[in-house]
């Protein structure tokens, strides 16, 4: 069985204390991880600032060339986890086994993450804007215009809690290491794979060990990460978002409550958009912040909800080797039962309708964990509360709401597809201040443009521009 220990600072702590992941399924133990408690954390983030002295030795070019290799170590290598040589294959069941996530899902997001880090040069410049990385090495430098700009970096580290539902998020962090910002992570409880393997990966490629903290432990863990970084980044519930909401220390990251929009011009042939619809929310099991919660339309709504139950509604529960998979199981089965019951209150509203009903039950439980089958439901209004709603399984409400109140109506929304060819809707929606990420035409709202900053620039999050004046000195004759 596996052991993952602490990393403190590239050296790997012995823990006194362990816990146990554990197969889904089964319940049996898979790997222990040794735990830290926060003041450990404190003491070592008290010495953060050797984690970047160490990565500004290191030329920006040099590390954009170890993003390359590491991402090519990540995706394809054996490399040393822990106490143990992990294969591809060994990672992917692994994280399968702890998360319920089907393997086939595993390997996707493993590939989201390869994909990112190797072409981590062309994301930089396109979230810099075309800067010369030197300059945020250097804090100053020249951009061209003969204008001297200066970027101030807020923190020597990030500190991430990192979840467990979903492996693709993890791209959100991997930049820190070409702009030579350190990384202090607690991995998620059920999923510290892609972050023991990530770092490992980029220790073997070439990135200086110093740069690296990783932390599995409790919440004090946690909370010693989010109060001694000067910026961080955490995962988490609604709650969560709004605990930290207007701190600029934090970036939350939380539901997406992404939709899709149907114009008037449009909607009458709503059938040409219907794959776009059930992959927007069938796609990761419904997991990621970026599947469609809901679909809003002028008319056809309970047309559009049948059509995308009538795909998604039969989906059953199938082993994580199938690579028909299309469910990932609730590793804590009171989320489940939770979940399902806060359904079932949304359900009891008037004009709303589970147009799923017919293809069977819905919670599947067993002894370790639990399933929720698809659910697609109508709510004749966006006054329902269920309009309003997002869960960690494949979910979405189709609601039925005037083109002229939905921008108005759809509140916070991580990803808006609005699928239309009105110019006016079109200008609407960019100005929008609700909508983060705009897709204008029939594009699934899982497919991102990783060139395109998600939930906020980490540029605008880890450094600030600032103005920068140089006067040369006049020559001193000494008398």
């Amino acid at each position: 069985m596996i052991t993952l220990n602490p990393l403190r600072w590239g050296k790997q702590y012995e823990s006194l204390e362990f816990n146990d992941v554990v197969h889904f399924d089964t319940g049996e133990p898979i790997a222990r991880i040794g735990t830290v408690g926060g003041g450990i954390v404190g003491r070592d983030l008290r010495v953060a600032h050797k984690a970047r002295e160490a990565l500004l030795e290191v030329p920006t070019n040099e590390l954009l060339q170890m993003c390359r290799k590491a991402a090519e170590l990540f995706e394809n290598e054996t490399l040393p986890v822990g106490d143990s040589q992990q294969s591809v294959d060994d990672f992917i069941h692994q994280q399968s086994a702890s998360t319920g996530l089907p393997e086939h899902m595993c390997r996707s997001n493993m590939s989201k993450n390869s994909f990112v880090l190797s072409n981590m040069e062309q994301i930089l410049d396109c979230l810099t804007r075309g800067l010369d990385l030197s300059i945020l090495s250097k804090g100053y430098g020249e951009e061209g215009r003969g204008v001297t700009v200066s970027y101030q970096a807020q923190t020597p580290i990030l500190g991430a809690i990192l979840p467990n539902n979903s492996p693709g998020v993890h791209t959100l962090w991997l930049p820190a290491i070409p702009m030579q910002i350190g990384l202090a992570l607690k991995p998620g409880s059920q999923e510290p794979w892609t972050p023991y393997r990530m770092v490992s990966a980029f220790i073997e490629a070439g990135v200086p060990s110093a740069a690296f903290g990783l932390y599995p432990g409790g919440h004090d863990a946690g909370g010693a990460i989010m109060a001694k970084s000067a910026r961080s980044m955490i995962f988490g519930s609604a709650q969560t978002i709004a605990q930290h909401a207007g701190n600029p220390k934090v970036q939350p990251h939380g539901p997406g409550f992404s939709k899709i929009l149907l114009g008037d011009d449009i909607v009458d042939d709503w059938e040409m958009f219907l794959d776009v619809m059930v992959e927007s929310v069938l796609s990761n099991s419904g997991r990621s912040c970026i599947n469609c919660s809901g679909i809003w339309a002028s008319r056809h709504t309970r047309e559009i909800a049948a059509a995308i139950a009538e795909r998604i509604g039969p989906v059953d529960v199938r082993p994580p080797s199938d690579p028909d998979a299309q469910l990932a199981a609730f590793t804590v089965p009171a989320m489940a039962t939770g979940t399902y019951a806060m359904v079932q209150q949304d359900l009891a509203e008037s004009g709303v309708t589970d147009m799923t009903a017919e293809y069977g039950e819905k919670l599947i439980e067993r002894e370790h964990c639990a399933y929720l089958r698809p659910m697609v439901v109508h709510a004749d209004s966006p006054d329902r509360g269920v309009a309003a709603k997002e869960y960690m399984f494949p979910f979405v409400s189709v609601v039925e709401c005037p083109q002229d109140q939905m921008l108005s109506r759809i509140g916070t929304s991580l990803i808006g597809t609005v699928i239309t060819s009105d110019e006016k809707f079109i200008q609407d929606a960019a100005r929008c201040v609700d909508i983060d990420r705009l897709n204008i035409g029939p594009l699934p709202t899982n497919r991102l443009n990783w060139l395109q900053p998600h939930e906020g620039n980490i540029i605008e999050f880890l450094f600030t521009n600032r103005a920068y004046q140089i006067e040369p000195m006049p020559a001193i004759t000494s008398v």
